[in-house]
């Protein structure tokens, strides 16, 4: 199967179901500054990045066709800048008189380079290697995080288990290393100039494929909890719960609802996790519940077993005193410039 040579795509496709929007891409070439990456067709939408897997994870700036033909970006060159000086010049007019002038001459700049000792690499830390998980079920089309591999999961079969030739990965153990232009991995000697030269770079080890890496010791030590803010709104029969718990992982994490409480057990990025459970102030259906996850949020939608107005979302022992609430009002402008209250029925029985 062919392989799109678009910078930034490099995904296999098929003639026959190649379309003008198949490909996204970056048309620009990659900029490297001071340890910050990003494309010079989009720096002003993608913010550099100081990774070199969030550089990779930069979707493109545009969209076509996929192509087998590698694109041609000529790259700028920097006209060396040239020096001046000035010299005293003496020159004799016709009535004998000499005349001092000063006349500017260049000279071509030269580079120090050539006569410098190039500093040594860095030397990065040791990072370890991840091992796959195969207790996790892997969805179809990921792709091995190994550096240098580029495989497509098919099956755990296919990529996972036993020794056939699709489970073997071919790929960098150490981080990519960006030195004066040179590019290549800390692991093995080769450097190229070219950034698609780069990504031809071969594995230089053999090992297993990581879908799903496995949680180290050390990492399960590390986890922390976090504390996340929970709002909520109500209708005459239903509470709306958010929980403002961004990029919680829909896998692992866990929302459970009883009649009298609910439960949350959140994964967050960066080992954090976010537990609790609300003790609500009135009975909800179970089975009339639902949950879904947001990018920013987790939001819960708990269905009243009746009508009343909830003072709080939590049960509390403190006495409220004597609280009315109203669910909203009525109007064509919604809550701004309302013309009619909404009472449930304890609070009708009230006002009338």
């Amino acid at each position: 199967m062919p392989r799109c040579a678009r910078k930034g795509c490099g995904k296999e496709f098929l003639s026959t179901e190649n379309t003008e929007t198949s490909c996204r891409y970056h048309p620009g070439a990659p900029v490297f500054h001071e340890g910050l990456k990003s494309w010079s067709c989009c720096s002003s939408i993608n913010k550099p990045v100081l990774e070199f897997d969030q550089f990779m994870a930069i979707a493109g700036c545009e969209v076509s066709a996929h192509t087998e033909a590698v694109p041609q970006v000529i790259p700028q060159v920097p006209k060396p800048a040239a020096a001046t000086s000035e010299i005293l010049k003496v020159t004799e007019s016709k009535k004998g008189k000499e005349v001092y002038s000063m006349a500017r001459t260049l000279q071509p700049q030269t580079s120090t380079r050539l006569s410098t000792t190039l500093p040594a690499e860095p030397v990065l830390p040791s990072h370890p290697e991840e091992e796959d998980d195969l207790s996790i079920a892997v969805a179809l089309g990921t792709e091995c995080r190994h550096k240098g591999c580029s495989v497509i999961f098919v099956s755990d079969a296919e990529n996972r288990i036993g020794n056939g030739e699709g489970t073997i990965c071919t790929y960098h153990p150490a981080p990519p290393i960006f030195h004066e232009g040179s590019k290549g991995y800390l692991c093995c000697k080769r450097r190229v100039l070219e950034f698609e030269e780069f990504l031809k770079i071969e594995g230089c080890k053999k090992g297993r494929h990581v879908f799903v890496p496995k949680q180290s010791a050390s990492e399960e030590l590390a986890e922390q909890f976090a504390e996340c803010r929970v709002d909520h709104y109500q209708t005459p029969n239903e509470v709306h719960v958010s929980v403002f718990a961004k990029q919680a992982d829909k896998d692992r994490s866990k929302v459970t609802v009883d009649e009298t409480q609910v439960h949350f057990d959140l994964y967050l990025p960066a080992q954090k996790r976010f537990k609790r459970t609300i003790q609500l102030f009135g009975s909800v259906e179970p089975e009339g519940c639902s949950y879904k996850f947001f990018g920013s949020k987790v939001e819960v939608v708990l269905k009243k077993l009746d009508t009343r107005s909830w003072t709080v979302l939590e049960k509390t022992t403190r006495d409220l005193g004597n609280i009315n609430l109203t669910f909203g009002v009525g109007g064509r402008t919604g809550t701004i410039g309302g013309k009619e209250i909404i009472l449930d029925e304890q609070n009708k029985n009230r006002a009338s």
